[in-house]
């Protein structure tokens, strides 16, 4: 099963598609993992990608598009993959179904995680971790049990993203409406779009994940990715 996750910064893309590779063995591809992998790696692709970054250009949709078809023909995607930023324009959309058309495969679902963007960046303006185990913690939702320690290893540095900040948030998510929100209509025109309500507990939000894509009664008898 091939899947994309749609969702504003902070909907908790990464963390459902981790559960969906843990649980049933599809592979989480991050768009932003997958690139600077390739360029430390030293690949071709990634070192073209390179050359453009550190010139301040943006890597095109074609070499997006390799560079993420070549990650999909990897061993490790054979049950399948869910992608995790990801598309971000129709041009790169449209250029990603031709690519798998010309392969004989297909996308099987596209999922958006639906949430309310004033209690995201509440959600996200609050997240610290800690610097040692990378135990993730919220200031108003999970604070450490004793201020100041983590309570998985007790360590007592913690570090915050620069973006996860109120003011950020709300740059990224006029971006994200701009730029990446008008590749829905496109998927429900093919008929392939469902959504989930992404501001219930993350467990809840998985399983109604798992309903949508017709899993909820296989997890017990899929294998770990």
């Amino acid at each position: 099963m091939n899947i994309i996750l749609f969702g504003p910064p902070g909907a908790g893309k990464g963390t459902q598609a981790k559960l969906l590779q843990h649980r049933h063995g599809l592979r989480q591809i991050s768009s932003g993992d997958m690139l600077r992998a390739a360029i430390k790696l030293g690949e071709p692709l990634g070192l073209e990608a390179k050359k453009l970054i550190d010139a301040g250009h943006l890597v095109p949709d074609d070499l997006m598009v390799k560079l993420i078809d070549a990650r999909i023909q990897q061993p490790d995607c054979v049950k399948g993959f869910v992608l995790d930023g990801f598309p971000r324009t129709v041009a790169q959309a449209e250029a990603l179904d031709k690519r798998m058309i010309n392969e004989g495969r297909k996308l099987d679902a596209v999922i958006e995680i639906k949430v309310d963007e004033v209690a995201l960046v509440e959600r996200v303006s609050g997240r610290f971790t800690c610097a040692l185990c990378g135990e993730g913690y919220h200031d108003k939702f999970r604070p450490t049990q004793k201020a100041g320690v983590c309570d998985n290893c007790g360590c007592s540095e913690f570090m915050r993203r620069s973006d996860d900040n109120a003011e950020t948030m709300r740059i990224r998510l006029e971006a994200y409406r701009k730029q990446t929100a008008p590749i829905l209509p496109y998927y429900a025109a093919k008929g392939m779009l469902r959504s989930v309500n992404g501001m219930l507990p993350m467990s809840q939000v998985f399983e109604d994940l798992e309903q949508v894509l017709g899993l909820s009664d296989a997890g017990a008898s899929c294998p770990n990715g």
